[in-house]
This record gives C-alpha cells, structure tokens and sequence, in this order.
C-alpha cells in the first residue's frame, strides 16, 4: 500500500475533525467568519470545475447560486417544505438549470462564452425579479434559525463534499477528459472525448455545487433579494480564489480562498472600499487572463497547489 496516497487524506479528515470541534472554542465572530469562508471556498471550488479543468471562463455561477437560494426560499415559504427537503432540491435544480444553459452556451470559447454566461446571470435576476412567486424586487423573508451552528456544519459538509468532487474528477478518465479539452478541445475530439457531454456534465456539477451553497445562504441570512443573491461579484470572487490558489487543482481553490478571504475580511471591516477597489484590480488582471490567447500559459505560471494530489 502506498503510504503516499493516504498522508492528504489523513490530513483531510485530521482538519475536518478540528473543524467540527471548533465552534466550542471560537467566538461567534470567528464562527460567522468561518461561515463566510466555507461559502466562498465551496464557489471557488465549483468554479475550479468548469474553469481549471475544463478552462471555460465561466461568469454565470452567480446565477446557479441564486436559483440554488431562491428555490430554498421559494420552498420553505411557498412550498412550506421543511429545509431537509428544500436543500437537495435547490442544488438538483441549479444542476439541472446549469445543464440545460451548457448544452446553449458550450458551443461559445473564449470571452463569448464569459459574456454569454454572464448574460444568463442577469437575464435570470431579471426574470425573479418578474415573479410574484419570488417576492419580486422586495425579496422574500424566510424562517429564522438563532444558532449559527447548523450552517456552520452544513456549509462545511458542502465543501468537503466540492473537494472530494473535485478530488474525483483529478484522478477520474472523466477528468482527464476535461484537461484534455482544456488543453486543446479539437484534438480531445479527435481523440474520441465526447466533448459537449464532459463539458455540459462539468457545468451541471459546478452549478450544482454553487446551488447547494446558495441555499444554505439564503436560509442563513433569513432575507433574500435578487440584488443580493445574484451579484456578479460571487462570481468574481470565486474565480479570484481559484486563479489565486492554482486553478485547476483540487486543494488550489481551497487555499486561495483561506488566504484572500482573510484578507477581503480584515480590508472589510477597517475600509470597504479598499477591500472593492482590491477586488476590480484583480478581476481585471483575471479577465486579461482568462480571455486572452495567451491566458493557459499564464494561468500554467500560477502557483499551484503545493499538495499534489493524484
């Protein structure tokens, strides 16, 4: 048995385990700040999907995250489901959401793709906007839960669930396809890779992933609006946090999201609009990146992941 391959997974659950003692210790501040961490971390990581492995800039998870919010909210108030139900079904809607817009937007590379994807974001905040069953533009007012404890390990259990996800998908003949697609699509079909289905599986996973983690928010926050829940900006983050740690691997995503959103936090609290301006400085260097013919080698000149997981 090759001691190797077990070390990061020992390690994985060492982390875990402090993890889930950790709210007996920690001050509710850093209960909350370890509640915003495992969200941005669980984006990060379904972006890492669609956008490491399979280097399609996607712009539209802001939108798999708000359908994934407002099916919970729609659900408990409308449906007066209870949430045990209304979770599962937001992530299975945002897959299935995302599926049917990737069979549409996958045939676009490039910077078409992005401003397509980015296009469905707003298209769909337009459309809950519309909709008396949402709230409109007034929002909708959920239950409210007093103890942050159930979304602390909640969220946590969604992002172990995007790394193993991702853990999968490195080692997986699927996700070899996917690199294979990133690094030159033609070639991959030539090869015998059914592209649009890797690709439009890839889509669903990540929109999945970001639905799941946009219910566990709306039900957290107990108030959702369409202002909120689809702002471009989750999206932009998610990717910052991914390019940063090393898109395309699996613990990169993770790791970037530790270390920026420490940082996102402490410029938030002593100057917001520093924190904002940080953010559109490296969403510009981001687009240039990503949308460029020279972006793989860029991205490839990343720090990567310092764990190698295979």
């Amino acid at each position: 048995m090759n001691r190797k391959r077990w070390w990061p997974v020992l390690i994985g659950a060492a982390v875990c385990a402090a993890l889930a003692v950790a709210p007996i210790v920690l001050s509710p501040f850093l209960v909350q700040f370890l509640i915003n961490f495992f969200m941005v971390a669980i984006l990060a990581e379904s972006w890492n999907i669609i956008g490491g492995f399979t280097g399609y800039a996607s712009f539209g998870s802001a939108g798999f995250f708000g359908v994934g919010a407002y099916t919970t909210g729609v659900l408990l108030t409308a449906g007066k489901l209870p949430f045990a139900l209304a979770l599962p079904a937001a992530g299975l809607v945002a897959m299935a959401f995302a599926a049917l817009i990737g069979m549409l937007v996958l045939r676009l590379k490039g910077q078409y793709f992005a401003i397509a994807t980015l296009g469905v974001t707003e298209t769909t905040r337009e459309v809950v906007y519309n909709l008396d069953i949402t709230g409109g533009g007034s929002g909708l007012n959920l239950p409210m839960m007093h103890s942050p404890l159930p979304f602390f390990y909640l969220m946590l259990a969604i992002l172990v669930l995007a790394v193993l996800v991702n853990l999968w998908i490195s080692v997986s003949r699927f996700g070899y396809g996917l690199v294979a697609i990133r690094e030159d699509e033609d070639a991959a079909s030539a090869l015998g890779i059914p592209t649009a289905r890797y690709k439009t599986l890839a889509f669903a996973l990540s929109g999945g992933l970001a639905g799941l983690a946009g219910g566990v928010f709306a039900y957290w926050i107990t108030f959702i609006d369409p202002t909120e829940v689809f702002k471009v900006s989750w999206t932009i983050r998610m990717i910052i946090m991914a390019v940063f740690g090393g898109a395309g691997t699996v613990l990169g995503p993770l790791l970037g999201a530790a270390a920026l959103a420490s940082i996102f936090e402490g410029l938030s609290t002593h100057l917001e609009t520093l924190a904002e301006l940080c953010n559109g400085i490296i969403v510009i260097l981001d687009n240039r990146v990503i949308t460029k013919p020279y972006g793989r080698a860029f991205l490839r000149a990343l720090p990567k992941c310092p764990v190698k997981i295979v």
